[in-house]
């Protein structure tokens, strides 16, 4: 089943917003209501955002791909034009849209999340298998408010 298709199947029962200041607000929310950090999803010009509660199912549209790079570990990441997941406490799972620079090579990243909140650890996990770990405090900032 296509991203578009899982999104079309969640579209009934899921809050919709439309513009890059409502995902802002919402993505924030959306990513501390599930104790993640809200620096994950630094995405520009998104078009729409829906979030289906009853499935914990999330789809990010935004106008271009966008890469991204966490100075703070050294790591760029890709995000596609459309990103999917579906949410928990602690945890995005079955994400799509979502890569990983790691040496010369792009990863998909299929999982996020903290197991132990005390370690100040996230981790990132491919379909492989493959992971890594890093701290949480890269992948947060500070509000502008």
């Amino acid at each position: 089943m296509s991203s578009q298709e899982i999104i079309a199947s969640q579209r009934e029962n899921a809050e919709i917003y439309h513009g890059d200041d409502l995902f802002k607000e919402k993505s924030r929310e959306l990513l501390e209501r599930c104790s993640l950090p809200n620096g994950l999803l630094p995405l520009n010009d998104v078009v729409e955002v829906g979030y289906n509660e009853s499935t914990g199912f999330v789809w990010l549209k935004q106008k271009n791909k966008k890469q991204h790079k966490f100075r703070s570990i050294d790591r760029s990441v890709t995000y596609d034009t459309e990103v999917t997941a579906f949410m928990e406490d602690r945890r995005m799972k079955r994400v799509t849209g979502v890569k990983s620079k790691e040496l010369l090579i792009w990863l998909t990243v299929s999982d996020i999340f903290i197991d132990d909140p005390s370690s100040g650890k996230i981790t990132f996990a491919t379909p492989t298998g493959f992971s890594r770990t890093f701290p949480v405090s890269a992948f947060e900032v500070d509000d502008e408010k």
